[in-house]
């Protein structure tokens, strides 16, 4: 006998809508007929220990013949699969699987008790809930999803945007419980980033502006990093237009101490993509005059010690919080070679970019994905100043016979951070037009 059931979903650490989706996801392959699923919801949580970051909440309506027993069993499964670990009550979790109700039936042993004993009492339940079955039945109280959120509604203050704790449903009354609520709707696919939080290093211009716009693009909220406030307003004034939260954020990733307070400062409530893009310039202006050793020194301090330093910081935090994506910055010639002064500078500190991003990615598996992009012939600020020589010299050795553009990493940097790619971590991905060689 197939039967109708209703489960809540919850997460609150790590890339919350990444955890939701893949738990749908898992549940159908476990053989579970996923009807409708409801809007995505963010809440403040619900008691526990202080400073956790809001939840993304949601119901889902599933067809099963699993018996309730064996159905808690497929939930209580996929959340191991998903990295939950039980510490603390309330505290901070990847993922959570509720079943709210199993039909009409009423079954008061435990594992499962159905219906959900306070199913009732949480508004972050019965609103996705009634967005997807505003008539179904509670069993044991005989009304429906709607007419129990028209209850709670009531018994709440008119303007209670506040957060109840455990057993602050009082005799007589219930309180609701989490009424700052934000409502993700279902995620179109030029919005597949939405309700993420990024950060990108030396994205005021160049590739690394390109791939904080497109982050922007596709819904995330993008923290522009800097070492002038200028460039970097510039950046978070076309990114609002995008209309997602923005900010600049200012450190000299040269100083390891800056690498520290720009990983503290940009962390705040969390987040979900780090981004490595910032290098040092030893191609133009004065720069290019400078002696082989002073530029290796620059190349090093900046693109390879900082790459380093941020991604172990940010990465032991995403472990910690639950999950996260690491892009770092390669370059496709260091695994081939070239010849000259650039040829052996950029692969000294891009070769061992890429080495260790293959390294960091077995160190934060399977919490965070680490990944590095390995761009070829981009035309950037050198490329556009570039020799005719140059010129003739990129188009021979791309296959595609063109440059390639700021834009044809950030796309591929917008891939790699969204959930299409959630199987890929500890690659370098050459973006290069197909120069092989």
């Amino acid at each position: 006998m197939i039967v109708t059931a209703y489960i809540a979903l919850g997460s609150n650490r790590g890339d919350r809508r990444q955890h939701l989706d893949r738990a749908l996801q898992e549940l159908r392959d476990s053989g579970v007929a996923v009807v409708t699923v409801s809007d995505y919801y963010e809440t403040e949580p619900v008691g526990g220990p202080p400073g956790q970051r809001p939840y993304l909440n949601a119901v889902a309506e599933l067809h099963t013949g699993l018996d309730p027993v064996d159905l808690l069993h497929v939930l209580l499964d996929t959340e191991r699969r998903l990295g939950r670990v039980r510490r603390k009550r309330h505290g901070p979790r990847t993922i959570d699987l509720d079943l709210l109700l199993y039909g009409d039936l009423v079954r008061d042993q435990p594992d499962p008790i159905v219906p959900h004993p306070r199913m009732h009492e949480r508004t972050f339940v019965l609103e996705p809930l009634v967005e997807i079955a505003p008539d179904a039945v509670h069993p044991r109280l005989g009304r429906t999803a709607a007419e129990l959120l028209d209850d709670l509604n009531q018994a709440s203050r008119p303007s209670s945007y506040h957060t109840s704790q455990p057993g602050a449903e009082m005799a007589g009354r219930r309180i609701a419980s989490s009424l700052t609520q934000r409502r993700y709707h279902a995620r179109p696919a030029d919005r597949e980033l939405a309700g993420l939080r990024a950060l990108v290093t030396g994205s005021t211009s160049g590739i690394g502006r390109a791939i904080a716009l497109e982050l922007a693009a596709g819904g995330a909220a993008v923290l522009v990093h800097g070492r002038h406030l200028g460039p970097a307003s510039e950046v978070t004034d076309q990114i609002r237009k995008l209309n997602v939260p923005t900010g600049p954020i200012l450190a000299d990733l040269s100083v390891p101490e800056e690498c520290d307070r720009l990983v503290r400062t940009a962390w705040g409530e969390g987040l979900d993509i780090w981004i490595n893009n910032a290098g040092a310039d030893t191609l133009t202006g004065a720069a290019a005059h400078w002696p082989f050793a002073r530029k290796l020194e620059e190349l090093l301090t900046v693109d390879l010690r900082a790459t380093i330093l941020l991604s172990r910081d940010i990465g032991k935090r995403m472990k910690k919080a639950g999950g996260g994506v690491i892009v770092n910055m390669g370059w496709d010639q260091a695994e081939t070679g070239m010849e000259g002064d650039s040829g052996q500078l950029f692969a000294a500190a891009k070769g061992a970019v890429m080495a260790f991003s293959k390294s960091l990615a077995l160190s934060l598996a399977p919490e965070v994905r680490v990944n590095c992009l390995a761009p070829g012939w981009i035309k950037t600020a050198w490329g556009e100043r570039a020799s005719e020589v140059w010129q003739e010299r990129v188009l021979r050795e791309t296959p595609l016979q063109r440059w390639g553009t700021p834009m044809d990493v950030a796309r591929v940097a917008r891939w790699l951070v969204s959930p299409a790619a959630s199987f890929i971590t500890g690659q370098v991905i050459r973006v290069d037009g197909g120069a092989v060689r």
